[in-house]
């Protein structure tokens, strides 16, 4: 290659991390000033490194004709800090594609304004935050402390204010600051944690929250600790009716309480993105389903919306889980006390049964089973299906990208056409379910879809949407599809 051209795309590449650089400091000050979420293609922009922030605009060009540079959406950017707008998702991204592709010849100016005229009009108050207690600090606890500090902005959102759990040993706090500090998975922290033992507290990214021991969820006044009105995070799966999950309703401090675990008897199973309308502001106790029942339910319904579902089965391949042994011994389930970390397992579950209650039109035309498998994280869905429509592998991939990016379900479905696409790519992923286009199968009315999903952070995701939701901080995504 002749130096000239290597030269050309050197040049190119410091440009765009020289734009990336200055984009930071307005990115952080929407989020921290007004609450307003920057995005590419539903992709956070909020904390990200420079790196990060070109990675996210090449990755456009899997969506688009071609990928998306900071070059077209710095302009679009330095407009939008200019607005007087309210707490919102904006999606930089989509309005610098629109922007390229408008030939009215209107300014970068006044396209922004004529595209956020709603978001000026209708702008929103600053909410009041949301004191938020999670019981419980394993695998998905912790994750959601992370997701909780990372979103807390302003402080007029959520903001988490203690943790329950049964204390361990003498140093519990010191491990607990560590286990959340550093993760096997997930990685470390972004940010800075400290313990301050006389409070018995953790102080996160500035976020302060007390480490509280109690056996029970009954005993504990969270008043005394300054929560009121707080929405309670079980993420311990011990209790999973109404009448176990009613105890953290007798605590002074507590209105409401979140179940992140498949619900029992009368409870709501919500998966958000699907069902999430049903929640009422009556409602005390909520569950938000199983992670395979977040997965499966948003490409169920597209699937079933557009073509019809006569019949189906939902075999997943799970990573393996804590409820299993790490070496063989006595497990009161069937084969679930043989070695995780070295058998694929075959196992039940409950998914596709639960699926049913959030899309209760499927109801009985659902079967499944699992396998789990010696992975850490990140699992699959295999959906093998009987539509009531013929439909071709162009035409149904076609469908599945164009929800990712346009539907009220872009946050719940990600889309991939990759051929080296493997499980660990997905580590992280904030989606409920990520259809991997490369497997897709279909023969008429017959479909087999692939279907990854991190089990414990796309889950915990699904999870915060909904606590902002019932909290009235889920705000609204501009522009407008």
């Amino acid at each position: 290659m002749p130096v000239s051209k290597l030269e050309d795309h050197f040049g190119r590449w410091k440009n765009r991390e020289e734009i990336a650089e200055a984009m930071i400091p307005l990115i952080g000050r929407l989020y921290r000033e007004k609450n307003i979420t920057v995005t590419v293609y539903s992709r956070s922009l909020v904390n990200k490194s420079v790196i990060q922030i070109l990675k996210t605009h090449r990755f456009v060009r899997q969506i688009e004709s071609e990928a998306l540079s900071v070059v077209d959406t710095m302009p679009i950017l330095q407009e939008v800090v200019k607005l007087d707008l309210g707490p919102c998702r904006l999606d930089i991204g989509k309005l610098a594609w629109q922007f390229s592709q408008d030939d009215s010849g209107v300014t970068a100016d006044e396209f922004v304004r004529r595209e956020l005229a709603e978001a000026m009009d209708n702008k929103l108050p600053r909410p009041e935050h949301t004191d938020v207690v999670l019981y419980g600090f394993g695998r998905i606890g912790r994750l959601l402390a992370r997701l909780l500090i990372e979103k807390a902005g302003s402080g007029d959102g959520l903001r988490l204010k203690a943790v329950v759990v049964r204390k361990g040993s003498e140093n519990d706090l010191e491990k607990r600051a560590s286990l959340l500090r550093r993760d096997s998975v997930h990685g470390s922290f972004a940010g800075t944690i400290a313990v301050d033992e006389e409070e018995n507290a953790i102080i996160a990214n500035g976020n302060f929250f007390h480490v509280i021991y109690a056996d029970d969820p009954s005993s504990i006044d969270y008043t005394k600790y300054g929560i009121n009105n707080a929405v309670v995070l079980d993420n311990t799966g011990k209790w999973r009716d109404e009448e176990g999950l009613s105890q953290h309703l007798q605590c002074p401090g507590i209105s409401r309480v979140l179940l992140t675990a498949p619900g029992k008897g009368n409870l709501k199973n919500i998966v958000h993105g699907v069902n999430n309308h049903l929640i009422d502001d009556d409602d005390r106790i909520i569950s938000i389903a199983s992670c395979t029942t977040n997965a499966i339910v948003p490409p169920l319904k597209v699937l079933n919306d557009r073509f019809g579902i006569e019949v189906g089965h939902v075999e997943t391949v799970h990573a393996y889980t804590n409820d299993q042994n790490l070496l063989d011994n006595f497990h009161k389930g069937d084969r679930r006390g043989r070695a995780a970390p070295l058998n694929m397992v075959l196992t039940e579950t409950g998914a596709a049964t639960a699926a049913a209650k959030a899309l209760p039109e499927l109801k009985g035309r659902l079967t499944g089973n699992s396998i789990r498998v010696p992975t850490p994280d990140v699992s699959m869905a295999i959906l093998n299906l009987t539509l009531k429509e013929e439909t071709t592998l162009e035409e149904l991939n076609s469908h599945l990208r164009w929800v990712s990016l346009h539907s009220d379900l872009q946050r719940q479905i990600d889309f991939i056409s990759s051929p080296d696409a493997v499980s660990t790519d997905f580590v992280g992923s904030r989606h409920a379910a990520v259809i991997d286009a490369e497997g897709t199968i279909v023969n008429g009315k017959h479909v087999v879809l692939y279907v990854w999903y991190d089990n414990e952070f796309g889950y915990s995701c699904q999870v915060v949407r909904v606590l902002q939701q019932i909290s009235g901080v889920e705000f609204p995504a501009y522009p407008k599809d």
